[in-house]
């Protein structure tokens, strides 16, 4: 599995996929997220919790993704790609894809050339945030924005509305 992750990761930064130049900006106050996660991981309840309290005004619309197992990387890179196309329709201003710790086999799904694609290619801002703070997966180093935790994805989506009051 080092072996693989080294080769990809080679690649993608070969390709250019790792530059900042080509990170797309998040937006300032997002109306809509996406949150692509498991619904009964505690990432999900983590996500839902620090947003209400950052920012309330902001909806978000879960997308319920297999976070781990054989086939989960081409369910993933899909679902990532179909919300990225209806992301203008639907009103969504940024995708967060997101799960809690596991071993490496356990987010192996995120170190998947498709679900790298599926990032690399999105018109939507994405910011990454896969397992814990010591865990580092691809699409992390894709992403438009890598968080080391679900919670400070959040944090960094979203202001902070006592920030913004004081800001007004």
């Amino acid at each position: 599995l080092q072996a693989a992750y080294r080769r990809l990761c080679d690649q993608c930064q070969a390709a250019g996929w790792f530059d900042d130049s080509i990170k797309k900006a998040l937006p300032r106050v997002p109306r809509r997220i996406a949150i692509l996660t498991s619904p009964v991981g505690a990432a999900l309840q983590d996500v839902v919790r620090t947003a209400g309290d950052r920012w309330p005004a902001c909806r978000l619309l879960l997308v319920d993704i297999p976070v781990q197992g054989a086939a989960s990387a081409q369910e993933i890179a899909q679902a990532i790609s179909r919300v990225d196309a209806a992301a203008a329709e639907m009103g969504i201003d940024a995708m967060l894809v997101t799960r809690g710790g596991g071993s490496i086999e356990d987010l192996w799904a995120f170190n998947e050339r498709a679900v790298v694609e599926a990032v690399h290619h999105a018109v939507t801002p994405i910011v990454a945030a896969i397992g814990h703070e010591s865990d580092t997966t691809i699409i992390e180093f894709v992403a438009d924005v890598r968080a080391s935790t679900p919670t400070r994805a959040i944090d960094v989506l979203l202001p902070s509305r006592e920030d913004e009051q004081a800001r007004l």
